[in-house]
């Protein structure tokens, strides 16, 4: 291979290794300006994520607005009992206008029996020669009958007060629904519904946030260990090329001068590529504070130095059933079922009778003594009982019913699509997590065989022994073998966050108990 093929390997080797990276990572956040850097490990960055990331608390409010709704579910089952009072001002006293109109009297007859009384006649009642004092006398009278024509008497219109011109009234309500044919049951079971989906949306989030703390975190990482790469490679062709102008200028005859302008070329090549690494790391730090929820100008920068490589010794069954527990897609579908049993005994609530129990205790004062200012009506109470018996509404509830449980039928089947799209995503990730552990290992032989033959090759090159085209061959194919190294580490942990993300569960804490 010439120089001039290896110089056309370079952006299509080391470039797209790592630079493929930094374009997600600048289009999370801009770039940093002047501000305060911190060195921050994996830990801390994951719980000032928890802390500081603005969409954990949008999530928990989510939560709270569902069980505020659950709470407003239940207050159903407890009796309402309610007081209002008030003051009426009225700009005319409350009256009532009684019209005008006649009384008929029919025709009558009147029996009076006879009988007898004391009369008392005064003194010289008659005139003089009668007794001078009072004298008291019985008199008898026969019986008789009196008889009444029939009559109309007038009345007249007549304007009768009722209150005063201003109220006051106090009223103290009371309901009790006793029996309700389950509907205050499926309420409470579709709030809870909510609260079930409000919480796995807030694990999904959780997960969401740990699965982009680390991937960014491992990004950066990855983006320093490839500056660092990209600058030692660039030192080692550097010497390379002072020590082909020796051999060049000294007129060995091993080295032309072809040579040593396409090792010049190399190197310049090289350097204008390490550039943009730098660039990458430093967007990828401000990628990982922009997720922390710090500000657009801090940078974070990885306390460790290399990504971590742990082979996986989980069981693909158990990942598997633990997915069913924990993963946040399942729980809401479970919550969902949940949610439209609920509504179907909502609905069929309608079937059946409903019994409330009511009072109420009401107390008026007015300045108006009369009309219908009793004593009586001043102040009182009432005790019912009511029931609400369905007939018939045109099959409208039969109607609902059959909606929510068409609902509840269709869930069940997105349940076995989900239960089977859970397991074979899950599968595909194992498998390519068991590839990722290959590719890790092969490339982990293959840069220390690069890394010795590079070694071997550079200090033959001195010796004139190789020309130049291998001594700079060999010093990229080790540079592009250490990146692809650092890249399987790094699919191979985002490999592991998915899995964790997928699952549910926090698989770092299973790997350290193994560990």
């Amino acid at each position: 291979m010439s120089p001039n093929q290896i110089l056309r390997l370079i952006p299509c080797a080391v470039l797209a290794v790592c630079c493929w990276q930094s374009s997600t990572l600048q289009s999370q956040t801009p770039a940093p300006g002047v501000d305060s850097r911190q060195v921050l490990s994996l830990d801390d960055c994951l719980r000032m994520a928890r802390e500081n990331n603005h969409s954990r608390p949008a999530s928990q409010f989510a939560v709270a607005m569902a069980e505020a709704q659950h709470r407003q579910a239940l207050a159903g089952y407890w009796p309402q009992v309610s007081v209002k009072g008030g003051i009426t001002a009225m700009e005319h006293p409350l009256d009532f206008a009684y019209p005008a109109g006649e009384m008929y009297i029919p025709a009558q007859s009147v029996a009076i029996p006879g009988g007898s009384a004391t009369v008392s006649i005064p003194a010289n009642a008659f005139g003089p020669g009668f007794p001078p004092v009072a004298v008291q006398l019985p008199v008898s009278y026969p019986g008789q009958t009196v008889n009444t024509n029939p009559q109309l008497f007038p009345i007249p219109a007549q304007d009768i007060k009722l209150l005063g011109k201003a109220t006051e009234a106090m009223q103290g309500d009371f309901k009790w629904l006793l029996a309700d044919g389950g509907m205050r049951h499926g309420y409470s079971e579709q709030a809870m519904g909510g609260v079930d989906a409000a919480k796995a949306e807030a694990r999904r989030t959780d997960l969401e946030l740990t699965d982009s703390v680390v991937r960014i975190y491992y990004g950066a990482v990855l983006a320093r260990q490839l500056r660092q790469l990209g600058d030692d490679t660039l030192e080692r062709m550097e010497a390379t090329l002072r020590v082909t102008e020796t051999l060049y200028k000294e007129g060995s005859g091993s080295v032309t001068k072809a040579d040593f302008l396409d090792n010049l070329v190399m190197v310049d090549s090289l350097r204008s590529i390490v550039g943009p690494l730098e660039e990458n790391e430093s967007s990828a730090e401000a990628a990982l504070a922009y997720t922390l929820g710090l500000s657009w100008k801090s940078s974070v920068e990885p306390r460790d130095g290399e990504i971590p490589y742990l082979p996986y010794a989980g069981n693909l069954d158990a990942m598997v059933t633990t997915a069913y527990e924990f993963n946040p897609d399942w729980n809401k579908l479970q919550a969902g079922l949940r949610s439209y049993e609920g509504e179907r005994l909502t609905a069929s609530s309608g079937h059946y009778p409903k019994l409330a129990l009511t009072g109420n205790l009401h107390r008026m004062w007015n300045s108006y003594e009369g009309g219908v200012n009793t004593p009586d009506n001043r102040s009182g109470w009432t005790v019912g009982a009511g029931v609400e018996i369905p007939i018939f509404d045109g099959f409208l509830t039969s109607a609902k019913v059959a909606e929510a449980q068409a609902k509840i039928n269709k869930l069940k089947q997105e349940k076995m699509l989900l239960r089977e799209g859970i397991g074979l995503q899950i599968r595909t990730l194992f498998l390519s997590l068991s590839a990722a552990e290959k590719s890790y290992r092969a490339s982990a032989d293959a840069m220390k065989a690069a890394g010795d033959d590079r070694d071997l090759t550079t200090r033959a090159y001195a010796s004139g022994l190789v020309d130049t085209a291998r001594v700079i061959r060999v010093q990229l194919q080790e540079a592009m073998v250490s990146a692809a190294f650092y890249k399987s580490a790094y699919d191979h942990r985002v490999l592991e966050s998915k899995i964790d993300l997928v699952v549910g569960k926090e698989m770092q804490s299973q790997i350290d108990a193994v560990h």
